[in-house]
């Protein structure tokens, strides 16, 4: 039953949507503007870097106190919760726990289940896992982003590093197939980037200022 409650436990977490919420206390519904995404990466394009940085850092602090809450409850192990090392459930409960956030994140049940592609939070959950495999599949991440300023490519191949090292570090095959289960979400989630790399038009990490000047043009329009 552990399984069941941390995937509720990190829903819960998940479903605060920091990028809605802010889009709102801005006049505006981040759906609704430049990708359509509710993340990070459509925040700062849409709103500037430093409210994208700052859904980015409470998209990711979700997941952490999901994994940790989760954890201490039902004695798991996890990056954070060492003292719980050799339990027999390992770190399933914050596997489950990241993943019902990253779900909490995507499919947030308020908003109609329209929520973000959820790139942070998993970044957040590699972390909670074990922090030498999401150390080596940063640096994979890094390097990509670095060279080409493009989130969305650099998220899909880090989802494929992922798991891969897992296997290699002799992770639970449970955790491993988890973790495949949302790679293959995350990939269905972003087919449309996936058509746009194919097709060379997929837009790099930065700030829009048409998305910007198109939201002054309706804000300046309704108030006539």
């Amino acid at each position: 039953m552990f399984r069941l409650y941390s995937l509720l436990i990190g829903y819960l977490f998940g479903c605060f949507q920091s990028s809605y919420i802010i889009g709102r206390l801005k006049g505006i519904d981040i759906r609704e503007h430049g990708s359509g995404n509710a993340g990070f990466t459509n925040t700062t394009r849409v709103l500037g870097k430093d409210l994208g940085y700052l859904v980015f850092f409470l998209d990711t602090f979700k997941v952490l106190w999901a994994c940790i809450v989760a954890s201490l409850i039902f004695r798991g192990d996890s990056t954070f919760t060492h003292g719980f090392a050799g339990s027999p459930v390992g770190v399933l409960p914050c596997a489950y726990a990241g993943i019902g956030a990253i779900l909490g994140h995507i499919f947030p049940f308020y908003l109609g289940f329209r929520g973000g592609k959820g790139i942070a939070s998993s970044l957040a959950l590699m972390l909670c896992i074990d922090w030498k495999v999401a150390l080596i599949t940063y640096i994979v991440g890094i390097a990509i982003v670095a060279s080409t300023r493009i989130i969305s490519l650099t998220s899909l191949v880090m989802l494929v590093v992922y798991p891969i090292t897992l296997i290699i570090f002799g992770f639970n095959k449970e955790v491993v197939a988890l973790i495949l289960a949302f790679t293959v979400l995350t990939y269905i989630k972003h087919i449309p980037n996936i058509k746009r790399l194919l097709n060379g038009t997929e837009s790099k990490f930065g700030y829009d200022k048409k998305a910007k000047e198109t939201i002054i043009q309706k804000e300046t329009s309704s108030e006539k």
